[in-house]
């Protein structure tokens, strides 16, 4: 199942542990789904072992990515995100729009969404780890921080820490379009942190 590690393998160790702290799993949960020793895994992450394909493409399973989030190059044109040409989505239940401006890449940390928030929707108040980077792009949104609220409008940020409670609301009449970072996982797999879900609210009381 393992062979000595060659000096010029990838740190997979690290990558492995990364993926799997974003996703709040313990070593056990990733074995049990990955149908893997927790001693091995752990010799892995440690750098101490090096998984065949066929063993790295177990772990990627359970850690809801593909063989390619390891072991690929991306090219730097994988980078460009055209305006006009990214696809809009949304959560189940929302008429919020998102727009991913983010690459996936080995080692990467960051997410990066363009929002569309429509009038009269608000969000939970949510914690977590990491951080969040909110630019305003259009219009204005009201935002909760530590139970100090903010007003932000264009031009305007916020850069705060995901484990002080946050959450923010559009209490105009017009569509707000927000530049959301952070360095938690979102939206796109099983098991991914999502940006707080918009619900509709009486936000005027």
């Amino acid at each position: 199942m393992s062979r000595p590690k060659p000096k010029n393998d990838p740190n997979l160790g690290a990558l492995i542990r990364k993926r799997r702290k974003q996703l709040d799993l313990t070593l056990q949960a990733l074995c049990d789904d990955a149908g893997l020793s927790v001693g091995y895994l752990s010799q892995v992450e440690r750098g101490q072992a090096t998984p065949s394909l066929g063993t790295l493409a177990q772990i990627a399973q359970g850690l809801h990515v593909g063989l390619e989030y390891f072991i690929a190059t991306p090219k730097p044109a994988d980078s460009l995100s055209r305006s006009g040409a990214r696809p809009q989505f949304s959560i189940d239940g929302s008429s919020i729009l998102y727009e991913s401006l983010g690459t996936e890449f080995p080692g990467a940390e960051l997410s990066c969404y363009l929002l569309h928030v429509p009038p009269g929707y608000a969000s939970e108040t949510v914690s977590h780890e990491g951080e969040e980077i909110v630019f305003l792009l259009e219009g204005e949104i009201t935002q909760t921080l530590g139970g100090q609220a903010f007003i932000l409008q264009q031009g305007d940020s916020l850069h705060y820490s995901g484990a002080t409670p946050h959450s923010w609301s559009n209490e105009t009449d017009r569509t707000t379009r927000l530049l959301w970072t952070g360095t938690l996982s979102v939206l796109q797999r099983k098991g991914a942190v999502k940006l707080p879900e918009m619900t509709p609210a009486n936000i005027n009381g």
